[in-house]
Parts: structure tokens; C-alpha cells; sequence
């Protein structure tokens, strides 16, 4: 298995050349634009951080640069052609910073999480930053005076909504929203729903930072790129970091989620892998805790949903009304139609994990909301066959081989938290998440019971 190792330049003056290690592959590229400035999309973000009359620490940009180079390797090197196994790469990168002590500090802790984060094996390497290249910072940082608070996530999902709503319906201190904008089927939602939430609150400073894809020219030549994604709650979290390093002072980083998907517990034995994504459980959000405390960044990544069922959260909004009358343009599909002619305007497939949430969240609000808002390419469930070998069934087939373990023995919630990842961390909360998971799947199996989804295996019956 070939080891492939992220090694950004910085223009012509910059002589780094990373040693090759074994078989490694180096991928070597230039993220100095012609004009001098910072590309991946980080120079952009400086600007519209200055807006909001803010200027990142130093240490804030080489964050917001490792994670764009985390994005980048996760999303163009293919899991199947890079792995020996279809799932687990080897992944090296090289970041320049000006103090590689600090950052030799927290090596350990950043291979660690990102490692519990995407699944593969990687290496974080320090070199200088070439003394001739400007990071592109404003010289009059201390002539600046931020105009927010702190930084809450906003992706545009149904969470997020909430988590907006909530703070500014509230009027709670301000915050910076920030965004990954991705792709087109992500970005245009995303923007239209943060336009919407705006225009609700016109007495408050409501503000985003909207950061594009981190890209390169240069091609890496026989790589197909990858689909998994894992690694973008890193870009995300990490871009949080970046615009929070401008307070002098502890800020916290909102990161609004359901717990049910915080915790992610595999639906059936065989989903450990891939279907068990982690950007949002306990034992993650310690680890970045710790990474920032050790960079002296002050922020605290925090979800103050972590104990609520996304059926919780419509229903506990605090502008329930508004919620209404927005809720259809949030997006909570892992896989979005990209354009009118993939899916005829229905963005949701309606039958990934989270789209299955998310409508078990409308079932369980019904009373309160009304009908789920939501247009589903997956919309009669009650006519459909789903065959849990094709992905229109592969997930309500899980859900119902859980939801059934939980109805058998409710006492399994306990053990079958514990199987995305660790929570020696949190013993105070094990009864808490236990509950929340058993919640959270009954909302799911009131939804299927009531819309009549019955699931079968094609292979069982050819037997």
C-alpha cells in the first residue's frame, strides 16, 4: 500500500522538497497564487474575516490551512485504489508553520483524531514557513476590534437551522456563522436558507463566513478522487478555529447536532466502517479541545444538542413558526441531487440515514409542526419494495434490525453506544446517551410503522 504525501509549495522562493520515505508518493503542488496570495480558498476567508473587523493569530491560518490540506487529501485520494483493504489509506502531509515546536507538541493528538475521524493512517510533518513569503495577515491586528462573540457552525442542515434560530431568537451575544460552501448542490441551499434566517432577524448583526473548496491546479496524476468525505468536519471545525483565533479572549465554537447522529452507533454489525461517520461525537470534540488548548487557541467546541433527538429539537425551536416556513430549503442528505435533472428539484433522496432521521424528526413534530415540509425523491414509502440489497432499502433494512434488537431488550442501548467510539471520558453521561439513543431510534420506528415501510432481502427469497 503506497503512502501518499500532501507537500504544498509557496511559490518560486520556496525550496522545501520533502524527502521521499519507502514507497511513498509525494504530491507535490503550489498554493501561492500568481498574485501573491494564499490560494485553497484561505485568502478569501482572510478577507471575509476582516469584515467582521477581525484578523486570525498566526496559528489560527496554519490551522485553517492543515485543515483545507485534510480536506484536500481526503476528497482526491480514492479509498479503493489507495487501500489494501477498500477503506484504510496511508496519508502524509507537510505543513509549513512559523513555530514547529508548538506544533510538534500536538502531532500525536492530531494523527490521533483525525486517524478516530476518517479511518486512515496519517502523518502530520512540520517544516518552517519560507521566511520570504507574507502569510498575508494584517499588520494592524491590534487596531481591530471583532464584532462577534464567538463562531457557531452553520451548514445549512436542519440542525444547523435550529441552532441559529434558537440563538438569535433568544438574543444571545453575537456570533460569526461560518459555512463550508462544497459544492453547488450544498452551496446554493445553504446561502438561500442563511438569506432567509437574516431578513427574520434584522435587529441583530447577522453575519457569515462562507469558505469555498479548498483546490489546486495541479492534477494528481492517476488518482481518482473519493466520495467518503470524511475529513470535512475538520475543514469545518478547523475554519471555526481560524476566525475564533482573532478573540482575545475564550469563545466558544457552537456545533449544532442531534445526538443520534453524535453518536452514530452502527446500525447492524457489519456497518462499523464506512457508515459510521464520527464528525460529531464526544470523544472527537474532546480531541479538538485539547489540540486548540495546546495551540493556545481559546475556543471550546461544544453541541448544546447533544442530548436531544433532532424530533426534540423541531419541537423545542424556539420560533417554531419560522421553522415552518423554512425547513423544507435546509438539507440533511448525505447524498443531494446535483442539478434539476437528477432528482426533478428534490434535493433529499429521502432514504440515506440522515434523510430517515430527519423524517422520523417530522413524524415525531407532526402535531406541533405539521406534515414533514420536505420534497423526497423517495416519497410513497408505502408503495415501494425496498430491497435491502439495493441502497433505497440498505438503510431502512438497518434501521429495522436495530429498532427490532432495541424492542427485544431495551437494556442493549447501554452497550451498543459504546461501538463508534470510546466514552471513558464521559461516565457521568452513559445513562443519558443510552436514553437518547433509545429516542432517537423510536422515532425512526414510529416513522417507518406509519408510513408502513417493510423492508425484505431479494437473496432470501431466490433461497
Amino acid at each position: 500500500m503506497t503512502r501518499y504525501v500532501l507537500s504544498p509549495r509557496l511559490g518560486v522562493t520556496d525550496g522545501f522538497s520533502a524527502t521521499k520515505r519507502g514507497d511513498e508518493e509525494v504530491l507535490a503542488f503550489d498554493i501561492l497564487r500568481p498574485d501573491l496570495a494564499l490560494g485553497l480558498s484561505i485568502d478569501d476567508a482572510i478577507k471575509q474575516l476582516k469584515n467582521a473587523n477581525a484578523t486570525p493569530s498566526s496559528v489560527g491560518l496554519e490551522m485553517l490551512l492543515l485543515s483545507a490540506l485534510v480536506y484536500l487529501a481526503d476528497t482526491q485520494i480514492n479509498r479503493v485504489q489507495a487501500s489494501q483493504d477498500g477503506w484504510t489509506r496511508e496519508i502524509g502531509l507537510h505543513l509549513p508553520v512559523g513555530d514547529i515546536d508548538l506544533w510538534n507538541g500536538v502531532k500525536c493528538t492530531l494523527e490521533t483524531m483525525l486517524r478516530f475521524l476518517t479511518g486512515d493512517l496519517w502523518s502530520v510533518d512540520f517544516r518552517p514557513w519560507p521566511a520570504k513569503v507574507a502569510t498575508g495577515l494584517s499588520s494592524q491586528t491590534d487596531l481591530l476590534r471583532p464584532t462577534f462573540k464567538g463562531i457557531s457552525l452553520f451548514s445549512g442542515g436542519l440542525d444547523s437551522l435550529i441552532g441559529a434560530i434558537d440563538h438569535l431568537k433568544m438574543g444571545r451575544e453575537e456570533m460569526l456563522f461560518v459555512s463550508h460552501r462544497a459544492d453547488g448542490s450544498i452551496s446554493k441551499p445553504q446561502s438561500d436558507l442563511f438569506g432567509r434566517v437574516k431578513e427574520q432577524y434584522p435587529d441583530q448583526a447577522v453575519k457569515r463566513l462562507a469558505f469555498g473548496n479548498p483546490r489546486v491546479e495541479t492534477k494528481f496524476e492517476g488518482l481518482r478522487s473519493e466520495n467518503s468525505t470524511r475529513g470535512r468536519s475538520f475543514l469545518f471545525i478547523g475554519l471555526a478555529a481560524f476566525a475564533g483565533s482573532a478573540l482575545s479572549e475564550p469563545f466558544p465554537i457552537i456545533v449544532p447536532e442531534n445526538g443520534l447522529i453524535s453518536l452514530n452507533v452502527p446500525l447492524d454489525p457489519t456497518r462499523l466502517g464506512s457508515n459510521s461517520t464520527r464528525t460529531t461525537h464526544p470523544y472527537y470534540f474532546r480531541r479538538w479541545n485539547d489540540l486548540l488548548r495546546k495551540l493556545g487557541i481559546q475556543g471550546t467546541v461544544q453541541n448544546p444538542y447533544w442530548n436531544k433527538t433532532k424530533g426534540e429539537m423541531v419541537l423545542e425551536c424556539q420560533d417554531v413558526s419560522f421553522l415552518k416556513q423554512v425547513a423544507s430549503i435546509s438539507l440533511s442528505c448525505a447524498h443531494p441531487a446535483h442539478d434539476r435533472y437528477h432528482g426533478g428539484g428534490k434535493p433529499h433522496c429521502g432514504h440515506c440515514l440522515p434523510c430517515i432521521i430527519r423524517r422520523g424528526a417530522f413524524k415525531r413534530a407532526e402535531k406541533v409542526i405539521g406534515a414533514d415540509p420536505t420534497p423526497y425523491r423517495t416519497d410513497d414509502l408505502a408503495a415501494m419494495e425496498f430491497d435491502s440489497t439495493r441502497k433505497t432499502g440498505e438503510q431502512f433494512r438497518g434501521f429495522e434490525f436495530a429498532t427490532g434488537m432495541l424492542a427485544e431488550k431495551p437494556a442493549r442501548a447501554k452497550a451498543y453506544i459504546y461501538k463508534t467510539g470510546p466514552l471513558f471520558e464521559d461516565g457521568d453521561k452513559i445513562d443519558d446517551y443510552a436514553d437518547l439513543y433509545l429516542r432517537g431510534m423510536r422515532e425512526v420506528a414510529d416513522f417507518m410503522k406509519a408510513e408502513g415501510v417493510t423492508t425484505y432481502s431479494s437473496k432470501a427469497g431466490n433461497g
